[in-house]
């Protein structure tokens, strides 16, 4: 009996690699929550618990605007993406409440604590589509970075263990130690791609949040991304609306060269 000669090589798994696509940038600047990491339901959650507290203690005097905060509406129009205090503004400002200064510090004080609570009591995972289009582009030679409005994303990205894939990290205290100013102003995607070396229109910006992909139109970056990860029906349109380029629903759909799953 004779048999085949055999190939191992044949039979290995191909090597996923970034999509044409990405094809015509030389950076990739990311946003952190609901991108990279799993995150957003705990902000979102933290918001909710924040505002409902706050509207029950001060009701505002329109029966139609006591509704309270709701997840799949509110979080994405109003907050998501921005700074604590722009978020807490913009939400209360939608009530009909005056966003006074203090009002708007002791919201975000509260969502803070809330979130901080939920933080710790809870893993943090990284999206594995995003983790195997992170790895594809060092494989490519491609200059990564991370960006957030939030303080704590250093803390999110050491946890979900992928701080290590990034060159460059702008979050919440460096933004606030520069004096930028929030999404959708681009100051932050701005300075991480600077960080980088490489100019906004060689360089692509990831985002979930409209506030986000706004601000990377504005920045003249040569390709904003949008992810949707939203039940919304038109989560997708609205995202091209406010200035992505392209849409998905999970990174790894920017990978070509690996089995679906």
């Amino acid at each position: 009996m004779t048999f085949a000669h055999r190939h191992p090589h044949r039979h290995r798994p191909a090597v996923p690699h970034p999509a044409p696509a990405l094809s015509g940038v030389e950076a990739v600047v990311l946003d952190t929550d609901g991108v990279i990491t799993d995150s957003a339901r705990l902000h979102a959650l933290a918001w909710q618990a924040a505002f409902d507290a706050f509207l029950r203690q001060y009701p505002p005097l329109r029966p139609d605007q006591r509704r309270p905060f709701d997840v799949d509406e509110d979080y994405p129009r109003f907050v998501d993406g921005k700074s604590r205090q722009d978020g807490a503004a913009a939400f209360l400002a939608s009530r009909g409440i005056a966003p006074e200064p203090a009002l708007v510090r002791d919201v975000a004080a509260d969502k803070d604590t809330r979130y901080v609570e939920r933080l710790r009591q809870q893993d943090v995972l990284a999206f594995p589509g995003t983790v195997r289009l992170l790895r594809a582009l060092r494989r490519a030679g491609m200059p990564l970075a991370a960006a957030s409005a939030s303080r704590h994303a250093r803390e999110l990205l050491t946890r979900a263990g992928v701080l290590s894939l990034f060159d460059a990290l702008v979050d919440g205290g460096e933004a606030a130690r520069l004096g930028l100013p929030g999404k959708p102003a681009p100051d932050l995607f701005l300075e991480a791609a600077r960080r980088l070396g490489v100019p906004a229109p060689r360089t692509a910006v990831v985002e979930d949040a409209l506030a986000g992909v706004e601000a990377g139109r504005r920045g003249g970056f040569g390709l904003v991304i949008g992810v949707d990860r939203t039940a919304l029906p038109d989560g997708s349109a609205e995202l091209l609306r406010h200035g992505a380029q392209l849409v998905v629903h999970d990174l790894g759909e920017l990978l070509t060269g690996e089995a679906p799953e």
